[in-house]
């Protein structure tokens, strides 16, 4: 069977990545700003997203928090981010999705094929059972996604989230391990 060289990868960030971060936070801003809460002017800056970076590497090795770049193959540049947070362990086994990418980026199912390789980790390296996600009822884009990477919808949380100083409304999305998953990219996009 022929290997298919997929056109995104996975990468644990490094504190080289600071830049590179700041750079896809800042050029997105706005794009990203209806789905996060607010933002001061000093997260756009090369030390916060250091220190950001070493938050999610202290939250790595106690098993709490694994975040990623996405970066495109061919370029290496960092498109988005990818995050497994919250991690139950003991009877629950569960974790929280949560992941962004490059307005220039989208529409070219980068983002499922980043959450397929982040639930390959999750359900067979790290051995979780159940993972969630929530989406504003408005952000079509990200049901399709999570809809194309297997998830199903299980209910409405009421503002569960303060999105810009307010309480939002969230879709509650899961997957489990024993459910079927597509079989994405199997053949690249012309």
């Amino acid at each position: 069977m022929e290997k298919i060289n997929k056109p995104i990868f996975l990468r644990d960030f490094t504190e080289e990545d600071a830049e590179a971060l700041t750079t896809l936070e800042y050029e997105n801003r706005e794009f990203f700003q209806p789905f996060t809460s607010l933002r001061k002017e000093n997260f756009y800056s090369i030390p916060e997203q250091l220190k950001r970076i070493q938050m999610h590497q202290k939250g790595h090795k106690k098993d709490e928090t694994y975040a990623k770049g996405i970066f495109h193959r061919d370029t290496n540049q960092l498109i988005g981010t990818i995050t497994l947070s919250g991690i139950v362990r003991d009877v629950i086994q569960s974790a929280w999705l949560g992941y962004s990418l490059d307005q220039k980026q989208n529409g070219k199912g980068y983002t499922t094929e980043a959450i397929s390789l982040m639930l390959d980790e999750a359900f067979q390296i790290l051995g979780l059972h159940r993972i969630e996600a929530g989406v504003q009822p408005h952000n079509l884009g990200s049901i399709r996604v999570l809809e194309k990477a297997g998830f199903q919808k299980e209910g409405l949380s009421r503002q569960n989230v303060k999105i810009n100083g307010e309480w939002k409304d969230h879709y509650l999305f899961a997957i489990l391990s024993t459910d079927e998953r597509p079989n994405l990219f199997s053949k690249l996009p012309s």
